[in-house]
C-alpha cells in the first residue's frame, strides 16, 4: 500500500508534510469527491471484506467505492500514515421510518485529535447526509457546511449528529412520490460514544449487513458520490442529482428513472465505476435515503 498511489486515486496534489486541519480537510474533500459510497459488490455476487489490503486494492487500484467500513478504514490508514492521531468509533444510524436508532453499532467513523481539539471525520456515510468537512467535537454550536447545517449534541456521554436541511426544489415531482420535500427540516443522522473501537468489532456487523434479508444494503443497490456543488446517487434504477443551495436557499433535486441498458453506462460516466461482474439493480425497501 502506497500513500502516493492513494493520492493519485483521489487526485490530491497538495502538501502532506504537516498534519494540520487544513491538510486533513483538503484530503477529506478529495476523497469524498473521488470515492463513491456504494454497496454494489453485494449485487454483483461479491463479498465485502473487512481487510485493509483488500479495501485498498478495491478502492485505490480498481477505482471502486465502498461503504463506511471500507471508506473510513482506508481513511484511518491514510491519516495515521500522515501522522494524525486517529481513533475508530462506532455509531448507531437513525432510521426515520422507525423513529429509532439501530439496535447495534452499524457504522464506523473516525475521531482525529489536533492539538487540544477533537474532530469527527466520516467519509463513509454518503448520500445527502455526508459531511464535507471534519466536524469539531463540541456539543451545541451549528457547524454550517455546503450540504447544510450540521451539529453535535451530547447527553450523558452519548453524542448525536443531526443535520438541518434546506427546502428542496424538485422540477419533475411526478417521479418522486417518496421524496420528502417539505416535512423534514432537522434530521437525526446517528449517535455514538467516544469508546475506542477495534476493526474486529465490526466484523460480525459487516457480514450481517450484506447477508440479512431485511438489511437496507441487501434490499437496495446504492452508489452515491459527492460533487463540486452537490451529490448524485443511483439507488436501484433511480438516479438523483442534487445541487446544494441552487437558489433562494433551496437545493435543486433532479430525478430520472433509468432503463436497464443505461445503468452500466451511468455508473461509468457519473461515478467512474466499472464492474467486473454482472450487476443486478434492486430497490425493494421503502426506507428513504434522502
Amino acid at each position: 500500500m502506497d500513500i502516493k498511489e492513494y493520492f493519485a486515486r483521489i487526485s490530491y496534489r497538495g502538501s502532506y508534510d504537516k498534519p494540520d486541519l487544513a491538510t486533513l480537510t483538503d484530503i477529506f474533500q478529495h476523497h469524498i469527491q473521488a470515492v463513491p459510497f456504494e454497496n454494489l459488490s453485494i449485487h454483483c455476487g461479491e463479498s465485502i471484506e473487512l481487510d485493509l489490503e483488500a479495501t485498498y486494492k478495491k478502492i485505490v487500484r480498481k477505482k471502486r467505492g465502498g461503504w463506511c467500513m471500507e471508506n473510513n478504514h482506508l481513511l484511518s490508514w491514510v491519516l495515521t500514515t500522515l501522522g494524525y492521531e486517529v481513533t475508530l468509533l462506532g455509531s448507531k444510524v437513525y432510521v426515520p421510518e422507525y423513529d429509532a436508532y439501530a439496535d447495534d453499532i452499524d457504522h464506523l467513523l473516525l475521531k482525529v485529535e489536533l492539538g487540544d481539539k477533537s474532530y469527527i471525520v466520516d467519509g463513509g456515510f454518503g448520500m445527502a447526509y455526508q459531511m464535507w468537512q471534519p466536524m469539531e467535537l463540541t456539543s451545541g454550536p451549528a457547524q454550517p457546511q455546503t450540504p447544510g447545517v450540521f451539529r453535535f449534541l451530547e447527553e450523558s456521554g452519548v453524542w448525536y449528529l443531526e443535520k438541518v436541511k434546506r427546502k428542496q426544489w424538485v422540477p419533475n415531482q411526478s417521479v418522486s412520490a417518496s421524496h420528502n420535500v417539505e416535512k423534514e427540516v432537522c434530521r437525526r443522522v446517528y449517535l455514538f460514544t467516544l469508546q475506542p473501537r477495534d476493526i474486529e468489532e465490526f466484523r460480525a456487523r459487516n457480514t450481517h449487513l450484506q447477508t440479512a434479508p431485511d438489511s437496507l444494503f441487501v434490499t437496495k443497490s446504492i452508489c452515491s458520490l459527492q460533487t463540486a456543488d452537490g451529490v448524485r446517487a443511483l439507488v436501484g434504477w433511480k438516479l438523483t442529482e442534487i445541487k446544494y443551495d441552487y437558489k433562494d436557499n433551496m437545493d435543486l433535486v433532479e430525478i430520472r428513472i433509468l432503463a436497464d441498458e443505461e445503468v452500466e453506462k451511468t455508473l461509468k460516466e457519473k461515478f467512474n465505476i466499472t464492474l467486473d461482474k454482472k450487476f443486478v439493480p434492486i430497490n425493494t425497501s421503502r426506507l428513504s435515503l434522502f
